[in-house]
């Protein structure tokens, strides 16, 4: 990984010759249904997860991380965390991206690797720590969502995408659902996705729904509105041991994002 630098270094690939998995990658070309969830923020991983096994201690979770943002995935706080207190069954890292617990050459190897090796239920997706934004339309690294939503479908997976939805970003771009989101459902990704909208304020419920309307989101992605805002954010609560924040705006600042971003989790530990 880090191809063609001075820092260039050799992994044992999961789908490679020399791995023990080898025979999987050459028997498996479907993950038979796997719930996928989808984020573009690292800061979204924790609300997930902690939705996920509040509600289903039992599941099986593997999170892999892509190289739109930091590349070692020591990193990261949050993934240190979720290890030491046995949330995580384990972690792959693609692309350039570097450390996990397994390593892979792209997202499709990624995901293969989660359903046989790790036996996940449910796999996350989210880029390491930071993003790369440009403030245009397609200049911005978490563009990956859309053609990770593609390959989950490809390998028969089920997507599931968390829109990045806040109220506390004063930028016109990210208010409500971000340009980000809203670019990749109706642009980039080319094949359909859940989504998992939680209810906030009528005035704030509406400005979400005139968004999806017009750019025709609900006509090519499954949506699912929840009334579960209040349970979503004391499942994350819960876990008071560790601070959440986003964007330089703790939980407290931006109740929005982080309901959001537990709603794919509450959901997905039930049924889907």
């Amino acid at each position: 990984k880090l191809r063609y630098t001075p820092l260039q270094f050799r992994f044992l690939g999961i789908e490679e010759e020399n791995s023990p998995y080898y025979k999987i990658f050459k028997e498996h070309d479907n993950i038979n249904g796997m719930k996928v969830i989808i984020g573009e923020l690292h800061s979204m991983l924790l609300p997930v997860v902690f939705n996920l096994k509040r509600e289903n201690p039992n599941l099986r979770i593997t999170y892999i991380m892509t190289d739109g943002g930091a590349l070692p995935i020591n990193f990261s706080k949050n993934v240190a965390y979720l290890k030491e207190k046995n949330l995580i069954q384990g972690t792959i890292t693609f692309g350039q991206a570097f450390g996990g617990d397994y390593e892979a050459v792209n997202i499709y190897t990624a995901l293969l690797g989660a359903k046989y090796i790790l036996k996940s239920d449910i796999t996350i997706i989210t880029m390491g720590p930071g993003i790369t934004g440009t403030g245009t339309k397609y200049g911005f690294t978490g563009i990956e969502q859309g053609n990770i939503i593609d390959a989950t479908n490809t390998l028969g997976g089920t997507p599931v995408f968390i829109p990045r939805i806040s109220f506390a970003d004063k930028r016109s771009r990210h208010y409500g659902i971000s340009h980000h989101s809203l670019t990749i459902l109706n642009e980039i990704a080319k094949t359909k996705t859940y989504l998992f909208i939680p209810l906030f304020l009528e005035e704030d419920n509406k400005y979400i729904k005139t968004q999806i309307k017009s750019y025709e989101i609900d006509k090519k992605h499954n949506i699912v509105f929840m009334q579960n805002s209040k349970e979503i954010l004391n499942n994350i609560l819960h876990f008071n041991d560790i601070e959440l924040t986003t964007m330089g705006r703790n939980i407290e600042q931006d109740k929005e994002f982080f309901i959001t971003a537990g709603a794919p989790g509450y959901y997905c530990s039930k049924t889907l």
